[in-house]
């Protein structure tokens, strides 16, 4: 498996993916420390954690599956979201709460 396959394979698989630099419990940068912020303050405890630094193949990969050259990424239902100012607008519009109740109500 190639890892566009795995990566489709993981935002497919999961309701909520989070492509970050570190892990929840301790994000190695900023930004990926602001989204997993931002999930939980919209009641999200559990979604997958890919720590990019530990795979540089995910690394360089995530950014040509969405054509996004930043990490984080949020994927929520096998869709991209954006990275961490689009969740950030989201969050302080109230789009974000929305998306993820749906996926928390299943």
């Amino acid at each position: 498996m190639n890892v566009q396959e795995k990566i489709r394979n993981q935002v497919t698989e999961n309701s909520i993916v989070l492509y970050m630099k570190g892990t929840p419990q301790f994000p190695q940068c900023g930004f990926s420390g602001t989204t997993v912020q931002l999930l939980k303050a919209c009641g999200v405890n559990n979604f997958v954690a890919v720590d990019v630094l530990a795979d540089p193949e995910i690394r360089d990969g995530i950014k040509a599956y969405s054509n996004w050259p930043t990490v984080p990424q949020l994927y929520i239902k096998g869709e991209f979201v954006g990275g961490v100012d689009i969740v950030q607008d989201m969050h302080s519009q109230g789009e974000l709460q929305k998306l993820l109740d749906s996926v928390l109500a299943v």
